[in-house]
């Protein structure tokens, strides 16, 4: 089985029972069936085109760089804490790299993540998704499901997100199953299989250090 199936099925786990958390106190419940239809995804046509692109940097830079990301991953939390900030400062706000930031779904608590790092829309999504790589090492073992998802809920608190809206993120069953649909979609094209993964100017290339990267954003810049 594909690391992407796997993660496909994780996910969809949630239907049988993952996402429907018993216990969670009567303000936290999320809903019994969020991701209805995912499991039968290749059947039955998702339109995934609401999904918004999260995107930094300039639409016309001449460099596109994508990164597969899943909030559960330490290798990402670490890209994200280090490389990337590098990156960001010297490529992408720069104007020379337009970044690209899609979500990979390996298991529910990704999924929880990002769909509180998208409640607030564009604006907020990489400031949140810092707050959550940030504190990837608290939350992800904060105990079981009831304990990780309010360590999530705090984040988004943080984030200056109301409760209400951020209630209602998380009870948005629709677009559970959409992102869902949206990252198979994604990862089947690009063949992710682990993160994070990179596509740069189209061609796939593997987590490194901020020097490798320079290397190759450079040698892209200069053809």
């Amino acid at each position: 089985m594909t690391r992407l199936m796997s993660g496909v099925l994780a996910a969809v786990a949630v239907v049988a029972g993952g996402y429907a958390l018993s216990g969670l106190g009567s303000n936290s419940n999320l809903p019994a069936n969020p991701l209805v239809g995912a499991a039968v995804a290749q059947e039955a046509e998702v339109d995934t085109s609401a999904i918004t692109e999260m995107t930094l940097g300039a639409e016309d830079a001449p460099v596109t760089l994508i990164e597969y990301a899943s909030y559960t991953c330490p290798h990402c939390a670490n890209f994200h804490n280090n490389t990337f900030k590098q990156l960001k400062a010297d490529y992408i706000d720069t104007g020379k790299v337009k970044f690209i930031y899609r979500e990979v779904y390996f298991d529910r608590y990704g999924l929880w993540a990002s769909m509180i790092a998208r409640c607030s829309g564009p604006e907020k999504f990489f400031g949140i998704s810092d707050l959550i790589y940030k504190g990837q090492s608290e939350w992800a073992r904060a105990g079981g499901a009831p304990e990780i998802i309010d360590e999530l809920r705090k984040i988004g608190r943080l984030a200056g997100i109301e409760n209400d809206q951020l209630e209602a993120c998380l009870q948005d069953g629709e677009k559970a199953q959409t992102l869902v649909n949206w990252y198979q979609e994604n990862a089947t094209e690009h063949g992710i299989e682990s993160t994070p993964s990179f596509i740069l100017n189209g061609e796939k290339v593997s987590n490194q250090s901020y020097e490798d990267f320079k290397k190759l954003l450079d040698a892209e810049l200069e053809s």
